[in-house]
């Protein structure tokens, strides 16, 4: 009988697995096949999803997703292993080994037809740019030493004005949650495709497992989650917590949800997210600068008030500490799943968003 039992469940738990997997590759066909149906689930049924599942994880004062990870790595370890010491002493036989990984099946499952529900979808609907009427137009050289130059100044002018530690590295010093997700709200009274709910971004309890990979943040779609690398140098938190709740508005694209990110900090009240909001830009487009015109690059950085270069030397430090195969392989591994997902710059897509902030400055900054 407990076997007849044990063979029931685990043609339910295949059954059940198959179709989560078959509705879940359904949907990211249709969403490749259709913008318009991608756009419309997108607007329409995922802020569904954000302003129920986004507001339960909103209770908790930290990182569900996470923890949720190391509870089903555990979990996971652990019944394995009693599996093994069982089939050791002869007491488990192949229904149970069956049964363990038909459970590990439908678990995969789940969490894939999540992933899909919360994000995978939202990779092909309207972007951003085309949306807000920010296309990325051909532009020169000199049109990004300008941008460049603007952005230093705007730097400049906050660099004294954030708290610092006696190093003279910005230090935080605000309830970071609240002005991220008053930020994006206020960025959605003149862009309404970002208008929405928002819940608070959180902090890593352990920071490490983004800083080995080299991530400075994570959106979680099993949780509807923003999270953000806790362990970092401060200054790039505030425009990475709106990077990631960028991605609760379905404007998955890199180069856009940091754009988003630029755009919610440098119009921000507080002055350390327009800090961090327009030297991230500011970094950003100098990398760019950089390589296609080194003199002018030269000219630009000379220029860069002297308060913000212990920001920049602690980030080289921090993230020097977590250089290695790991950090090499993350970069890999996201570069071939941004590919996958219709962002063919792959891990370079990141940098696009200098196309937009030139784009912004032209047309909304001088309006040329």
């Amino acid at each position: 009988m407990k076997r007849k039992r044990l063979h029931i469940t685990n043609r339910i738990k295949g059954i059940a697995g198959c179709i989560l997997l078959a509705a879940g590759f359904a949907l990211l066909f249709i969403s490749r096949l259709s913008q318009e149906f991608a756009h419309w689930y997108s607007t329409k049924v995922y802020p569904v999803w954000v302003g129920t599942t986004g507001r339960l994880m909103n209770l908790f004062p930290f990182s569900v997703s996470e923890v949720f990870l190391y509870i089903m790595i555990v979990i996971i370890l652990l019944s394995a292993g009693v599996l093994i010491i069982k089939e050791v002493r002869r007491k488990a036989g192949k229904k149970e080994a069956c049964s363990w990984g038909m459970g590990l099946f439908l678990l995969a499952a789940f969490l894939f037809f999540l992933y899909v529900l919360n994000c995978g979808v939202n990779y092909h609907r309207e972007s951003f740019s085309e949306s807000s009427g920010l296309q990325v137009e051909n532009y020169t050289a000199g049109d990004l030493k300008e941008v460049c130059q603007w952005l230093t100044l705007k730097v400049n002018e906050t660099s004294s004005e954030v708290e610092r530690d006696q190093d003279g590295v910005m230090v935080l010093d605000i309830p970071m949650e609240k002005y991220a997700a008053e930020a994006m709200r206020g960025l959605g009274e003149d862009y309404p495709e970002l208008a929405g709910y928002y819940p608070r971004p959180k902090g890593l309890l352990v920071p490490w497992i983004l800083s080995i990979q080299n991530l400075t943040g994570v959106y979680s779609p099993f949780t509807v989650e923003a999270n953000y690398n806790s362990g970092m140098t401060d200054y790039n938190i505030p425009f990475t917590a709106c990077h990631e709740l960028s991605h609760l508005r379905g404007f998955m694209q890199e180069e856009e949800a940091n754009f988003i990110a630029y755009l919610a900090c440098s119009r921000s009240d507080n002055v350390q997210f327009r800090y961090s909001g327009n030297l991230l830009g500011w970094i950003y487009c100098m990398s760019v600068l950089h390589t296609v015109d080194y003199d002018a690059w030269e000219e630009v950085r000379q220029t860069l008030a002297p308060e913000v270069e212990p920001d920049l030397a602690a980030n080289r430090e921090y993230w020097a500490r977590y250089d290695g195969a790991v950090a090499e392989v993350s970069n890999k591994v996201n570069d071939t799943y941004l590919k996958a997902n219709g962002q063919d710059d792959g891990v370079k897509s990141y940098d696009r968003m200098v196309d937009l902030i030139v784009a912004y400055y032209l047309k909304v900054i001088i309006r040329r």
